[in-house]
C-alpha cells in the first residue's frame, strides 16, 4: 500500500517536474511564427528564395533585383482574381524627436502601396505622391501639414506629413521607396471580390517556379521580421532546455527519494519476503506505488502548468525571450505529453530502487541495526564508471571544440554524465569524504561530531541519497554560472585586444549610424551588409555572408588581428574587388561571384586573402560598393583616435566599454537564462533535500528519543540533527563542485584555444553561495523542526523496549 508520508517527496518532485514540462511545452506549441500585421490582409504572399543558412542564422531571403521584381509583378498582376500585385519595399527610416531618434519598436519605412497589404486606413490627409511627403502613424502625435525629420541611411532629411494612418509605420511615395530600399523580398497579392485563394496560389506557384515561395495561411509566418524570428528561436531554446532539465532533474530527484524510502523500508520488505513474497512481486509493488505517485503528480502538474502558462508567457515577452506578438494557445499534444510524463518519469526513476527492494532478504525483518553491510553491486560500479568515462570524454570534446556554442553543449552533457556517475558511485564515495573530514569534525564536534561521523559511515546509502540533490544543484549552478561569466569575460577581453583605437562611436537609440553621422566622426567605419554566394559544385541554395564595406587603410590601422596571407589590402578599390578569408580556399585574382542586397549578381575579383580571425565578418569590399547596392545599410561601428562630440543618433565609449557592450543584449538574455536554469535546479534540490530529511526525521524519532534517554538534552539532539544535515549538504556541495570544476577547466581550455590568449576562470561565488545556502537552510529546517516537535516531552524510561 502506498504510504502518503513516504510518497510526499516523490509526489512533490513529480508534480513540479510535470508543471515545468507542461508549461514549457504549452509555450513551445504557442511559439509559431506570426504573420506580420503589415502583410496580414494579403491572403497570398510571394517570398523571395530562401538562403541556404542554418536555422539559427536569421538572415533575410535572397532579394529580387529591380528587373526581376518588375517581371514578377507584371505576371502575377495578370492572374485571374488578382486586383494588384504589390512589391513590399522596406528601408530604414526613423523620426527624429527633439533632435534624437524616436524611441520606437519600428525603424522601417515602406512604399505607400504596401499599406493596403496590412489593411491600414488613412484617417486624415492624403497619400504621399512626391518626394518629401510622408504618411505616419497617428500614435506619433503629428498633424497633417507638420514638418518631420526622418533619419535614413544617408542622413537626416526633412519631410512633410501629408496623412495619418491607424497603425504604426512610415510610408513614402513608391518612387521614393524604390530609391531608399534595396531589393524586394515579398510581393503581396490583392484579390478581387470573387477570387479563390487556393486557385490563385496554385497559379502563382506556376509563375514563380524555383525563384521564390508562394505562402498562404499560417505559412505566411515565415515573413515575420528577422529580429522576431531570432527572439522566438531563443525562447524555444530556453523552453526546450527548461523542459529537458526539468525531466532530467525530476528523474534524478525521484530516484534519490525512492532509494531513500527503500532503505527505510528494509524491515517491512523483509517481512513481505518472510511471508512468501517473491522478488518479482516486491518489484511490482514498488512499480505500482511509483505509477500512482507519477499519475497523481502528473495530473496536478498539468493543471498547475496550464494555469501558469499565460503568466510565464508574459514574463518571457517582458524578459526578451519572446517577441511582442507572442500569445499562449492550448494545444492537445502538450497536454497528452504532460499526462504521460508523470508516470514515465516515476517508472524510470524507481528502476534502480525496485531492483534493490527485490533483493531484500527475509532475515532483514529481524535486523534492527542501521549498518549497511552489503557494498554496492558490480553493475552499479560499472554503470557509474561508464558514466564518468563518458563525462571525461565530453569534457575533452569541450576543450577541443571550435565554437563556443558547441563547447557549451558538450560541457552541459559532460556535467550531466558526471553528475549521474557521481550519484551512482556516491555510496562508495561518502565513506572516504567523511573520513577526510574526520579530524575537523572530531576536534570541534566532540561527542556530537563522533555521532554524526558514525551515522554517516554506517548509513552511506542514506547519506548518499540525501546528498544527491545537493550534488546536482551545486554542479549545475557552478558549471552554468561559471561557464557564462568565463565566456563573457574571455570574449570581451579578446575583442578589446583586437582593436587599435582610443574610442568607439556607436548608434544611440537607432539600429545603426547614417552616412552623415559617419562623415562627422572622421573615423574608420564598418558598413555591414548581407550578400549571397553559391559555391561552385554545391547545392543550388545561396549561402548568406556578411560583407563589410571599409576603407582599407583605416581598417588595417584599426584592426590588430588583421593578418594578410596573400595579396595586398591596398588593392581593395574600384567596384569589383573583394578580400576573402582563408576558409574560402581562393587565391588573389580568382573570381568571386555574389548577389548583393539589391538582388544584383556581381562577379568580384579577389585581391587579398586574410586569416579567418582577421575579420568580424566574412569578406571586405569597398564602402562605396556596399552603398551602391544597399541604400538602406547602416554603419555599425566607427573607430576614432580621440574623443569627439557624437553626432545625431550616436554615442561614444572607450574600447573596454565597447567590448563589454558588444554582445550586451545577448549576454543579458544568456544570464537570465542561466539564472532560470539555476533556479530550476536549486528549487528542485532544496525541495528534495527538505522532503528527504523530513522522512528521515520521522523515521528516526525512536532513535532520537533513545539518545535523550541516554542523557542528551533536547538542545544537544537538535545540534546533532543540524550537524548531520550540514554534513550531508557539505558532501553534496563538495562532490557537485568537483564535478563542475572538471567541466569548467575544459571550457577554459577551449576558450583559450579560440581567443588565442590565457583565460581566467570566473565563478560567481555569490550565486553558488546562495544555492548552497538555500539547500542548507531548508535541510536544517526540515530536520530540526520535526525533531524539536517530537522531543517536546522527555520520554519515560519504560517507553523504550528492548527487541528480543
Amino acid at each position: 500500500m502506498v504510504s502518503i508520508r513516504r510518497s510526499v517527496s516523490a509526489f512533490v518532485a513529480v508534480a513540479i517536474g510535470v508543471t515545468l514540462v507542461a508549461a514549457a511545452t504549452l509555450l513551445l506549441a504557442s511559439g509559431r511564427p506570426q504573420v506580420p500585421d503589415r502583410l496580414a490582409r494579403a491572403a497570398v504572399v510571394v517570398q523571395s528564395p530562401e538562403a541556404g543558412a542554418s536555422a539559427d542564422s536569421f538572415v533575410p531571403t535572397r532579394p529580387w533585383s529591380a528587373t526581376a521584381t518588375a517581371g514578377l509583378v507584371g505576371r502575377l498582376a495578370a492572374l485571374p482574381g488578382v486586383a494588384a500585385a504589390v512589391p513590399d519595399r522596406t528601408f530604414y527610416a526613423q523620426p527624429l524627436v527633439d533632435g534624437r531618434p524616436a524611441a520606437s519598436d519600428t525603424h522601417e519605412g515602406h512604399g505607400w502601396s504596401s499599406a493596403q497589404l496590412g489593411g491600414l486606413r488613412l484617417m486624415a490627409g492624403e497619400p504621399p505622391r512626391r518626394p518629401g511627403e510622408v504618411v505616419v502613424g497617428r500614435a506619433l502625435g503629428l498633424r497633417t501639414g507638420a514638418p518631420v525629420t526622418l533619419l535614413t541611411a544617408v542622413g537626416a532629411e526633412s519631410y512633410t506629413v501629408t496623412g495619418l494612418v491607424d497603425g504604426p509605420g512610415i510610408h513614402v511615395a513608391d518612387e521614393v521607396a524604390a530609391t531608399l530600399a534595396p531589393g524586394v523580398r515579398a510581393i503581396g497579392l490583392v484579390f478581387t471580390a470573387d477570387a479563390d485563394t487556393e486557385r490563385v496560389a496554385t497559379a502563382a506557384r506556376g509563375i514563380v517556379g524555383t525563384d521564390g515561395r508562394v505562402l498562404t495561411g499560417d505559412a505566411r509566418g515565415a515573413l515575420e521580421p528577422r529580429n522576431d524570428a531570432r527572439t522566438r528561436w531563443i525562447g524555444m531554446q530556453v523552453l526546450t532546455a527548461t523542459a529537458a532539465l526539468a525531466g532530467f532533474v525530476t528523474v534524478f530527484v525521484v530516484a534519490s527519494t525512492f532509494a531513500f524510502t527503500i532503505a527505510q523500508r528494509r524491515r517491512e520488505l523483509g517481512l513481505l519476503r518472510a511471508v512468501g513474497a517473491t522478488g518479482r512481486q516486491v518489484r511490482r509493488m514498488v512499480y505500482g506505488e511509483a505509477l500512482v505517485v507519477g499519475a497523481s503528480g502528473g495530473i496536478v502538474g498539468l493543471l498547475v502548468g496550464g494555469g501558469l502558462a499565460p503568466l510565464l508567457g508574459w514574463l518571457l515577452v517582458d524578459a526578451g525571450f519572446e517577441p511582442s506578438t507572442f500569445r499562449v494557445t492550448y494545444e492537445p499534444w502538450p497536454v497528452a505529453l504532460s499526462l504521460v510524463a508523470g508516470p514515465v518519469i516515476s517508472l524510470l526513476a524507481v528502476w534502480s530502487a525496485s531492483r534493490r527492494a527485490a533483493r531484500v532478504r527475509p532475515l532483514e525483518a529481524l535486523r534492527e541495526a542501521a549498518v549497511e553491510q552489503r557494498p554496492i553491486g558490480r553493475l552499479r560500479v560499472a554503470t557509474g564508471a561508464l558514466l564518468v568515462a563518458v563525462g571525461v570524454a565530453l569534457s575533452v570534446g569541450t576543450a577541443t571544440a571550435d565554437e563556443a556554442r558547441v563547447a557549451g553543449q558538450y560541457a552541459l552533457y559532460a556535467v550531466m554524465a558526471l553528475v549521474a556517475g557521481a550519484t551512482v558511485l556516491s555510496p562508495a564515495v561518502v565513506g572516504p569524504v567523511v573520513r577526510l573530514l574526520r579530524s575537523p569534525v572530531r576536534r570541534r564536534g566532540g561527542a556530537i561530531g563522533m555521532l554524526v561521523r558514525g551515522g554517516a559511515l554506517t548509513a552511506t546509502r542514506r547519506t548518499a541519497s540525501t546528498a544527491a540533490p545537493v550534488l546536482l544543484t551545486v554542479a549545475f549552478a557552478v558549471l552554468v554560472s561559471g561557464m557564462v561569466r568565463t565566456t563573457t569575460a574571455a570574449y570581451a577581453a579578446g575583442r578589446a585586444d583586437n582593436v587599435n583605437a582610443g574610442w568607439i562611436v556607436l548608434p544611440d537609440r537607432a539600429p545603426g549610424l547614417s552616412d552623415q553621422a559617419v562623415a562627422a566622426t572622421g573615423g574608420t567605419a564598418l558598413l555591414p551588409t548581407t550578400v549571397f554566394r553559391t559555391d561552385p559544385g554545391t547545392a543550388p541554395a545561396d549561402r548568406p555572408l556578411t560583407a563589410l564595406g571599409v576603407d582599407p587603410a583605416g581598417f588595417a590601422a584599426a584592426n590588430r588581428a588583421l593578418t594578410v596571407v596573400a595579396g595586398s589590402l591596398d588593392d581593395l578599390r574600384g567596384d569589383d574587388t573583394v578580400v576573402v578569408t582563408a576558409s574560402a580556399n581562393l587565391r588573389p585574382s580568382e573570381p568571386y561571384a555574389v548577389v548583393f542586397a539589391d538582388g544584383t549578381p556581381v562577379s568580384l575579383r579577389v585581391v587579398a586573402v586574410v586569416t579567418d580571425a582577421s575579420l568580424p565578418g566574412d569578406l571586405l569590399v569597398p564602402r562605396a560598393v556596399v552603398r551602391t547596392h544597399d541604400p538602406s545599410a547602416l554603419t555599425s561601428t566607427v573607430y576614432v583616435r580621440d574623443r569627439i562630440a557624437p553626432p545625431v543618433g550616436a554615442r561614444i565609449v572607450d574600447v573596454t566599454t565597447w567590448a563589454a557592450e558588444a554582445d550586451a543584449a545577448e549576454d543579458r538574455l544568456v544570464w537570465l537564462f542561466t539564472l532560470l536554469l539555476i533556479g530550476v535546479s536549486a528549487g528542485y534540490g532544496a525541495i528534495a533535500v527538505a522532503n528527504t530529511l523530513l522522512l528521515a526525521a520521522a523515521g528516526r524519532a525512536a532513535d532520537l528519543r533513545l539518545i535523550r534517554m541516554a542523557g542528551a538534552t533536547r538542545r544537544q539532539v537538535v545540534w546533532l540533527v543540524t550537524a548531520e544535515s550540514a554534513l550531508v549538504v557539505l558532501i553534496g556541495a563538495l562532490l557537485g563542485g568537483a564535478v563542475a570544476f572538471v567541466g569548467l577547466l575544459s571550457i577554459r581550455a577551449g576558450l583559450a584555444e579560440q581567443v588565442g590568449a590565457p583565460v581566467d576562470l570566473v565563478v560567481p561565488w555569490s550565486v553558488v553561495a546562495g544555492v548552497v545556502g538555500l539547500c542548507l537552510l531548508l535541510a536544517v529546517l526540515a530536520s530540526v523542526l520535526p525533531t524539536w516537535r517530537s522531543l517536546r516531552h522527555r520520554p519515560a524510561r519504560s517507553s523504550v523496549g528492548v527487541a528480543g
